[in-house]
């Protein structure tokens, strides 16, 4: 049975491949301005990850979140720091968030498991 992780990334690859094969211009400009974005410039890649990850959690989105909370595990985030930016997103956001906590916890505790 795929973890959760694995499940997550593959349904990604699968159909980013798939939509990117249309090759429909906006779209792929779009992909690249998302990747571009996060890229190391005045502030660093770990730093990005985290706004990008209190941004997703404001704006309840469990598929970007995932995907922050993996690229902030890939940069070396510390759970105390995660938890911090977890408690931002909670604040901004209202207790509506709480729900995406919980997921969002369960995602890192299965990134750790899988380390």
């Amino acid at each position: 049975m795929k973890s959760q992780v694995e499940e997550f990334n593959d349904y990604r690859t699968r159909m980013n491949e798939r939509i990117l094969s249309a090759d429909n211009l906006v779209i792929k400009r779009l992909f690249n301005l998302d990747t571009n974005t996060y890229t190391d410039g005045a502030l660093d890649v770990k730093t990005k990850e985290m706004l990008g990850l209190v941004a997703s959690m404001v704006l309840r989105c469990d598929d970007c979140i995932r995907y922050h909370i993996e690229k902030c595990h890939d940069t070396g985030i510390s759970e105390k720091e995660l938890f911090e930016v977890f408690a931002i997103a909670n604040i901004v956001g209202g207790t509506i968030v709480i729900p995406h906590l919980r997921r969002a916890v369960e995602f890192w505790d299965e990134l750790n498991r899988n380390k």
